[in-house]
């Protein structure tokens, strides 16, 4: 499914549909795509929507941030700056984080290489060819998450 926006306002909205269809389970979550085109931006209205109080910044420098919510415990990577080392640094973190209880969020998913889990849900945010105002949300549909599509392209329709 994909989803056309046109202002941190249609952001928001989506994040907050999409936020309020994670149940306590949790979920992985990767986000791909351009460069500034809205990835963290996208986590920090689904983390404001979940009512995480501390300041949603990048781990661009840090590799992960970690914040608490009511609903379960929540992660943050940014794999953007790290190379093969650092990665096999932090796998034995994405493996622990990918089980259920854990809302993991992977920017720059693509630079995991095969560490993602399987049921990850994959989100791809790029620039419009015609109009770099506007960003293209892509839900990546799969067995795992297809109800949860239906649910969201539901709630972002109305």
């Amino acid at each position: 499914m994909k989803i056309k926006v046109k202002s941190l306002e249609e952001t928001k909205k989506l994040a907050c549909a999409f936020a309020s269809l994670i149940s306590k389970k949790g979920m992985f979550i990767t986000l791909t795509g351009d460069i500034g085109a809205g990835k963290t931006q996208f986590i920090r209205y689904i983390l404001e929507y979940l009512n995480v109080k501390d300041k949603v910044t990048s781990p661009s420098f840090v590799i992960l941030n970690e914040y608490k919510s009511d609903l379960c415990p929540i992660y943050h990577f940014d794999l953007y700056r790290l190379e093969e080392k650092g990665l096999k640094s932090i796998i034995s973190e994405l493996r622990e984080y990918s089980k259920e209880g854990y809302l993991t969020f992977i920017e720059w998913a693509e630079f995991a290489h095969d560490e993602i889990p399987k049921n990850a849900f994959k989100i791809n945010v790029c620039y419009d060819d015609n109009d770099v105002d506007i960003r293209l949300f892509e839900f990546i549909e799969d067995e795992n998450n297809k109800e949860f599509i239906e649910n969201l392209s539901k709630k972002v329709t109305k």
